[in-house]
């Protein structure tokens, strides 16, 4: 009995065991379905990883109570077989995740079935931006939206200076989705799209032969390939079939077909050499490594009938959502919700029986909350999907791919990065990435488009000008073919013939040539009547809205045409008119003060010219200023200053002659209008180009519409300006200065150009707007401009520019001033204040005795005692008046020697407490005794 009693025991106890095993087992479920495409490539490399997924994590994490259960479906690629298997997994399988569906199309359905019953919905492939957590938050996007690589894609643009772009993408919400976003991007430096070509999912190979013969009939040769990789396949094949993988193409593809590129089949890579890709870069690993080998052994293993793959970016998306999805799971509290439906499980697809997920909200909750760094590298679902980071560009070379660098959204495009995703290697320009190799094996850069090979040329709108020389239009009568010459012809022809490619192109005549004005012309061009339209068209911003305009390839501006009059000054005052007042009263302050210097000089040494009255001495001082040449100065310093003064007064002489020369000869022409403004104050008539814009322009200025006339030619200018506006002609004429210039070659005699009065940007041609041609034109219109190309095209059509004189504005002479001259007179000032300067200290020199004398006289009798105060004040007068008159008797240096004059040398002395101060001052006169033959003398 007691044997049987505990082996009773011991088979309760197994059972109990068992039982709560089982339990344990039922409370650590999670049902979990999954949605992929079985038969696409993505959906085997990402089926493989979600399998490793699950038994890598358990394999970790073996201590897990709860554990997720997979419930595969395939969708086959249908939005309805998607939709229907989801209903299934929710009411059948009472899963309380998703991952998938595989496509953004089937993405969109059965977000809002998980959105409704609280389950959350995890795609590591849809990445069209459509989708939006926004209105359905129980979505989730494990993997990148297509709006991040836009930038990247828009860099490269931009980076190889292309202007134009084609997207060619898959007619559904995954191909759709980018395009906005994408033209946003391009639109901010300029380049747009001027075609999108959608290719059906259901498109077969005519269609989409006939697609791709459309574009050839385009000039755009970028196309951006957003599509998946079953179409794009085709697409890429029959695109070589047709020549478009050759020379002067280029193609970018999306990272929905880099991230796959080393798996598409090699037949494929061989038709997409030379494409360009943008993928998601993942960091390298050792754990990347070490899953990439088990991988590529387990695809083997799973689907041994297709080619080897490799593993891209949505296998490792994948692996990571299982791995968050598990640790989520694991956190969540086990409540008998999560049980309860399987305990009751039907067959049925009926939306009213989707029960809502109690644990549903928790579940998200921890998804989103859960960072951790995978596969991919850092997983975060906080925004509901992955955040940008670095992308990588690569090129189609053979049959794999090579790196041309990187793009990050706070560098821009990058040249290396290191292991931890930090920048590296900038980039000044794109030719700094690693060598690209384009379609064709071209080394150079594609220039983005291409006169399209169809036979069509290109349509050259023409119309004759109201200046023949710049355009003149003639038709053959019989064979009604179009020939153009002129200057505007000339450049354009010129231009062709530099440009790196040939354009075949033909002339066509502005029919409305007579009453069309020049903006009716430009005008055709935005219609699409002519692909560019040349000839004397000025670039004006109203024609800028609906045409783009190459550089101007003339002068710019606005001028007035003017008679020219004598002018010649009959003025008896006219000689004053070279010097300014301030510099003729300069002059004659100088004169004087230069001949009051000579006369001080010479009369020192008693010059036996400076004789007779004050006035009479100063005044042949002031001539010898004048001809030192024919009067003696006997002074050393007196020589000094007259030599100084002769050679300014020789530089003024020079300078005046000049000047008075100038006055009563060039200045005989002058313009007898300066001012247009002075016109309108007149009333004066004024005459402009009939049909052109000059005439709105001189309405704005201010002029009134009965005082502007219109003519057609130069020689109708030229009539009315003879006649005057007080005769029935015009005061002056307004145009432009390319025009003027033709006019002053036949008219060049009595007519003046005074100006520019009005500002403007010349002549340029005409292109469609944002067309491509307009940069290769512009930069070449510069090459011709810069050299002498256009120097011999103007003489051809214009004439020489330095033939009539009267080309260009007259300036009147200008008055000599002061100030041109203040160094010279700096110079002579200085030299005669100097000379009397030497003059004095060197007669102070030569009297130094008696000077001292005389002072050391008065200091010693100022040292007596005060008790002959007296007797000393009247010695020191008596001295005092001795010593301020001493006479010195000075022999004449005049050949009898008989006259004798006397300096007086006068000493005064100011008393300043014990201390007597001499001050000398000199001088001279003649002594009694020799005074009457002094006189004689100077008779």
């Amino acid at each position: 009995m007691e044997i049987a009693a505990r082996t009773t025991f011991f088979l309760l106890f197994v059972n109990v065991i068992f039982a709560h095993r089982a339990t344990v087992s039922r409370a650590a479920t999670l049902n979990v379905g999954v949605i992929l495409d079985l038969q696409s490539l993505v959906g085997k490399m990402a089926h493989t990883s979600i399998l490793m997924a699950m038994e890598d994590f358990y394999v970790v994490h073996g201590n897990y109570t709860t554990k997720i259960v997979l419930h595969i479906r395939d969708s086959n690629a249908d939005n309805v077989q998607a939709a229907s298997e989801a209903v299934d997994l929710l009411e059948n399988y009472n899963v309380r995740a998703i991952i998938g569906p595989q496509k953004s199309s089937e993405a969109t359905f059965v977000s809002d079935l998980g959105n409704k019953s609280q389950v959350p919905v995890i795609s590591f492939t849809a990445t069209s931006p459509t989708l939006s957590s926004s209105s359905v938050p129980y979505f989730l996007r494990a993997t990148l939206s297509d709006v991040a690589q836009v930038n990247c894609i828009a860099a490269l643009i931009k980076g190889y200076g292309w202007r134009e772009v084609v997207p060619i993408y898959e007619d559904t919400d995954y191909g759709r989705g980018i395009i906005p976003y994408l033209v946003d991007a391009l639109q901010e430096f300029g380049a747009y799209i001027p075609y999108r070509s959608a290719i059906p999912v259901s498109a077969s190979n005519y269609p989409l032969e006939q697609e791709l013969y459309k574009l050839m009939t385009m000039q755009t040769r970028v196309y951006i390939v957003h599509m998946s990789s079953s179409i794009a396949s085709t697409l890429f094949t029959k695109a070589k079939e047709l020549g478009m993988m050759s020379e002067m193409y280029a193609w970018i593809v999306t990272d929905g077909i880099a991230n796959i590129i080393n798996s598409i089949n090699p037949s494929i890579l061989d038709a997409m050499n030379g494409a360009l890709g943008v993928k998601f870069y993942v960091p390298k690993s050792k754990e990347l490594d070490d899953f990439t080998t088990r991988w590529n052994k387990r695809f083997k293993q799973d689907y041994p009938n297709d080619p080897p793959s490799q593993l891209g970016t949505f296998g490792l998306w994948g692996y990571d959502t299982i791995w968050a999805l598990a640790q989520a799971a694991e956190k969540v509290s086990k409540v008998d919700d999560i049980f309860h439906k399987q305990r009751h499980r039907k067959n049925s697809t009926c939306f009213r029986t989707i029960v809502t997920s109690t644990i549903g909200p928790k579940l998200l909750d921890e998804i989103l909350h859960n960072k951790f760094r995978g596969l991919s590298g850092d997983f975060d679902l906080e925004n509901r999907q992955l955040q940008p980071s670095i992308f990588q560009i690569i090129n189609v070379v053979g049959r794999g791919s090579q790196e041309i660098g990187f793009w990050t959204a706070k560098h821009g495009i990058i040249r290396q990065l290191d292991q931890n995703g930090s920048k590296i290697t900038n980039v000044n320009s794109m030719s700094d990435l690693n060598p690209v190799i384009w379609p064709g094996e071209q080394y150079v850069v594609p220039k983005g488009w291409q006169i399209p090979s169809n036979g069509k040329k290109l349509r050259v709108g023409v119309r004759t000008s109201g200046y023949p020389e710049f355009m003149k239009v003639e038709r053959d009568p019989i064979t009604s073919a179009i020939t153009a010459t002129g200057y505007a012809i000339d450049v354009f022809e010129e231009v062709l013939k530099r440009l790196p490619y040939a354009i075949p192109y033909e002339y066509v005549a502005f029919d409305n040539a007579d009453s069309g004005s020049y903006n009716d012309f430009v005008y055709q061009v935005h219609l699409g009547v002519y692909n560019a339209a040349i000839g004397d068209i000025t670039i004006r911003y109203n024609r800028t809205s609906y045409a783009d305009f190459t550089l101007p390839y003339t002068e710019s501006g606005v001028a007035m045409i003017v008679p020219v009059k004598d002018d010649t000054n009959k003025n008896a005052w006219v000689f004053l008119k070279p010097l300014t007042t301030d510099l003729w009263f300069g002059s004659i302050a100088f004169f004087i003060y230069t001949g009051i210097v000579i006369w001080l000089l010479e009369r020192r040494i008693n010059n036996a010219e400076l004789t007779g009255s004050f006035f009479r001495q100063l005044g042949i001082a002031i001539y010898f200023s004048f001809f030192a040449d024919r009067e003696r100065v006997d002074s050393i310093l007196s020589r000094l200053v007259v030599i100084v003064w002769v050679f300014v007064l020789l530089v003024i002489t020079s300078s005046y002659t000049a000047n008075l020369s100038s006055i009563l000869t060039v200045q005989q022409l002058q313009p007898t209008e300066t001012d247009v403004h002075e016109l309108i104050k007149k009333g004066e008539y004024v005459g402009y180009h009939n049909g052109s814009y000059v005439g709105d322009l001189l309405e704005e200025l201010g002029f009134d519409r009965r005082k502007v006339r219109a003519y057609e030619t130069s020689d109708d200018f030229a009539d009315a300006l003879s006649k005057g506006s007080k005769n029935g002609g015009i005061a002056a004429v307004i145009h432009e200065v390319p025009y003027i210039k033709i006019f002053l070659s036949k008219h060049c005699k009595g007519y003046t150009m005074v100006g520019p009065i009005y500002k403007s940007e010349g002549f340029g041609f005409a292109f469609p707007k944002r067309s491509p041609m307009v940069n290769d034109f512009s930069r070449t219109i510069l090459s011709i401009t810069e050299g002498d190309t256009i120097i011999q095209i103007e003489k051809k059509w214009i004439g020489d520019q330095h033939a009539c004189q009267n080309d260009g504005a007259i300036a009147s002479p200008s008055s000599l001033n002061f100030k041109s001259f203040s160094g010279l007179f700096l110079v002579t000032g200085v030299a005669s204040t100097s000379a009397l300067l030497i003059a004095l200290v060197m007669l102070l020199y030569k009297n130094k005795h008696k000077i001292r004398n005389s002072i050391s006289r008065v200091q010693t009798q100022g040292g007596y005692g005060s008790e002959h105060a007296n007797r000393q004040n009247q010695e020191r007068e008596l001295d005092y008046n001795q010593a301020r008159s001493m006479q010195v008797i000075v022999p004449n240096d005049l050949e009898d020697g008989t006259c004798q004059q006397e300096i007086e040398i006068s000493i005064e002395f100011t008393s300043s407490g014990s201390e007597v101060q001499p001050s000398p001052n000199f001088a001279s006169r003649e002594t009694p005794g020799n005074n009457l033959l002094c006189n004689d003398k100077s008779a």
